[in-house]
Order: structure tokens, then C-alpha cells, then sequence
């Protein structure tokens, strides 16, 4: 997003258009806490369907978090829970340390100071640019004059960088500004927080990268809380300080992108992150690493001496050498790295990552050894099955 240059002369109008638009006192005091939520719908033919199942989560204020998972496992409807469109049956949810939904308090949308960006961005076809984004601040709790107003929508839109498309109509404009738009509008009333249903899905690829990184800028620029659904793990790492993963209305795990990818608590969890071989291997005696077909691969935690385990190795610790106890399948080439699928002579499936430096040909005969990290393993559920190593993918 363009800004003006730190070193640039300033007038008061300069330095009104630059200045961050939501207060940061107000934000300071935008924690969201979420406690033991469920959101249950009435089923027609089946009963009460439960959305989302005893759901806890903290977001510190100021903090960009994302709510990941499948279609269906709830994420957009805590979202809703945490907007006041929907009531949850139980549990509690407080919004700067007041709470808005618990027991006998419920607190309207309109009075929770939270704004709310939708996946179609829901703008007005019939309004202007500006006058889409002045709507907000015709119902916002403190009263604006007009100049107050027309002072405000241009703020909002030098922030989204759309100052010379106030007077345009919303349907002659790309994807990517209409969802400008809509952040703008939702940023106008300083809401201490800002909700985010999966606001990229409908862009292309190449334009939701473009736009994501524009809104991340944005709202780490004006220190707003935030909370953003999306079902893609890379678009969740990418802008989450924080990462909360849900699965059949349950938060699996919450941690940092890093906490996430590296040490997963589940194999489900590890899977959806980001793509996981799973290696059948055998516990030390000294219970520090696993003997499996790539070698002995070090565990991060302590599991029982001699069990059968599942260990994690993700593609890119795979280490390929010269020899001949795997032959390569498929080769996909990136630029900065390669993506091999291997067939093992014990008739597993290997996922490998490489540099792009040293290239190997389809029908290549190699070895492969682990890169010596440490690693997530867990206990075969199946110690009979089929103990060939497993791929999965998000």
C-alpha cells in the first residue's frame, strides 16, 4: 500500500490522512475471550446440531489471529458468536474484559464495537464509494457531524488506498478494491475489534495474495484486534500472529504458525498444517529417537521404550543420496525448490522437498535418510495394519 514518505514535509491535513484511524487506547482494551462456547442449531429432521463444542480461546488485543479448518467445522460460526449474530447455548464471551453473551447478558452487534467484513464484502450496489463506507458511521454510537463524516471517509479511504474512486459505483470496480471497501467501511466506526469471514475466497490466486498482504498492512497499521476465518493453511500462517484449528466444532490446537507446522498435538492437526509423511518406527531404548526406514529420527517427547509409533517427518527433512532403495515417481519443479514423490522398496509413499540445485529425473534410483531434527511421533493405533509410511496432505 502506498504511504507517505517518513521524511516528507507534513501539513495538518497530511499528518490527519496518515494517522492510524482506530485509537490505540481503545485498542489497547480489545482482548477477546472466549469461554467454553457452544453454538447448537435446531436440526429440521435430526435434532440440535452443535456448530461449535465447548470452544475456549484467548486473542490478546491488538493481535491478528485466524480460525482455521474445513468447511463445516465451525470456525464461521464462532466468528458470528463473537459479532452477536448468533447466541450460543452455553459459555461465555467477553470483548475488553466485558463481557457481551453469557448467562443472563446479551449485548446487540450494534453495541460490541466490532466491525465485520464478509466474503462477498456485502457493499451496497446502489451507493457510492464513499457514501458505502459513510453507512457505518450513520449508525455508529457517537454522533458525527457531517464534516466529522466527510472527514472520516476520506481517511478511511487514503488508508485503503482508493482516495480518487470515492464517487465510482462498487460494480465497476476489481475484486480486490470492493474488498478495500468493505474493510473500509468496517474500520470507519473505530470498532475495537474486526471480524473477518474468509475475505480472499472469491479472488483469484494471484489477487488474493495481493490483497491479503494490503489488508494484513492495514490493520497491524491501525492496531485493531482481529479475527479472520479461512479454510487455507497458507493464507492462516501467512497473516496469523496466532493460529486457532477447529475440527467437527472442537479447537484442536491453538500456537503461533511455527508451533503449529513443527509440533502438532494430533496427526490430524499435522496433516491439515501442511503436507506430513507419517513413518512407521520403533522406540529406543533410551526413548530419545526412532529407528525407522530413514534412520534413527529423534523424538521431541518421550514415549515408551520399544512401541511401534507414527512419526512425523515432514518433506522437506527428507534428505536424498545417492543409491538405490527408492526410485523417484513424480517430480514437480517450483524455482526454489523441488517437490519429489518417492516409492520405497518396501512399498511406501515418501513426499520429499528439496533445493532446485542438484535436480533428480523421474525413474531415479536414490536413498533417503532423515535431516536429524527433532519431531512429533504418536502410537499406532493398529500395531497389525499395513506398516508402510503414510502421506497426507492438507
Amino acid at each position: 500500500m502506498a504511504r507517505m514518505p517518513d521524511t516528507a514535509p507534513t501539513t495538518a491535513a497530511d499528518e490527519r490522512r496518515t494517522a492510524p484511524t482506530v485509537s490505540r487506547a481503545a485498542a489497547a482494551d480489545a482482548s477477546v475471550l472466549i469461554d467454553d462456547v457452544t453454538v447448537t442449531y435446531a436440526g429440521r429432521t435430526t435434532g440440535d446440531v452443535d456448530a461449535v463444542r465447548h470452544a475456549s480461546l484467548e486473542i490478546p488485543s491488538g493481535s491478528i489471529v485466524a480460525l482455521l479448518g474445513p468447511s463445516g467445522c465451525g470456525k464461521t460460526s464462532l466468528l458470528r458468536a463473537i459479532a452477536g449474530l448468533e447466541r450460543p447455548r452455553h459459555g461465555s464471551i467477553s470483548i475488553g474484559g466485558r463481557v457481551v453473551s453469557g448467562g443472563h447478558t446479551w449485548v446487540q452487534p450494534e453495541h460490541r464495537s466490532v466491525g465485520m467484513v464478509f466474503q462477498d464484502g456485502a457493499l451496497f450496489p446502489h451507493l457510492t464509494v464513499a457514501d458505502n463506507v459513510a453507512f457505518g458511521l450513520r449508525s455508529s454510537a457517537s454522533k458525527m457531524s457531517k464534516s466529522e463524516r466527510t472527514a472520516r471517509v476520506a481517511d478511511m479511504l487514503d488508508l485503503v488506498d482508493l482516495t480518487e474512486l470515492g464517487d465510482r459505483l462498487p460494480g465497476t470496480l476489481s475484486g480486490g478494491q470492493q474488498q478495500r471497501v468493505a474493510l473500509a467501511r468496517s474500520l470507519a466506526p473505530q470498532p475495537a475489534v474486526l471480524l473477518l469471514d474468509e475475505p480472499f475466497s472469491a479472488l483469484d490466486a494471484a489477487l488474493r495474495v495481493q490483497v491479503r498482504a494490503d489488508v494484513a498492512d492495514i490493520v497491524r497499521d491501525v492496531g485493531v484486534t482481529t479475527v479472520f476465518v479461512t479454510h487455507d493453511q497458507d493464507e492462516a500462517f501467512v497473516l496469523g500472529d496466532r493460529v486457532a484449528v477447529l475440527r467437527d466444532g472442537r479447537i484442536e490446537q491453538v500456537g503461533s504458525p511455527d508451533e503449529l507446522y513443527r509440533n502438532p498435538r494430533t496427526r490430524w492437526v499435522a496433516g491439515f498444517v501442511g503436507e506430513a509423511n507419517l513413518v512407521r518406527g520403533t522406540v529406543s531404548a533410551d526413548a530419545a529417537v526412532a529407528g525407522t526406514l530413514l534412520g534413527d529420527v529423534p523424538l521431541s517427547a518421550d514415549h515408551q521404550p520399544g512401541a511401534a509409533v507414527d512419526v512425523l517427518v515432514r518433506p522437506e527433512q527428507v534428505e536424498l543420496h545417492h543409491g538405490d532403495c527408492a526410485v523417484v515417481n513424480t517430480v514437480e519443479y517450483y524455482g526454489h525448490d523441488v517437490r519429489y514423490e518417492l516409492g520405497l522398496n518396501d512399498g511406501s509413499i515418501l513426499a520429499a522437498r528439496t533445493k532446485s540445485g542438484e535436480l533428480h529425473d523421474r525413474g531415479a534410483h536414490l536413498c533417503v535418510r532423515h535431516d536429524g531434527t527433532r519431531t512429533e511421533a504418536w502410537p499406532v493405533t493398529d500395531p497389525d495394519g499395513d506398516p508402510a509410511s503414510t502421506l497426507l496432505t492438507p
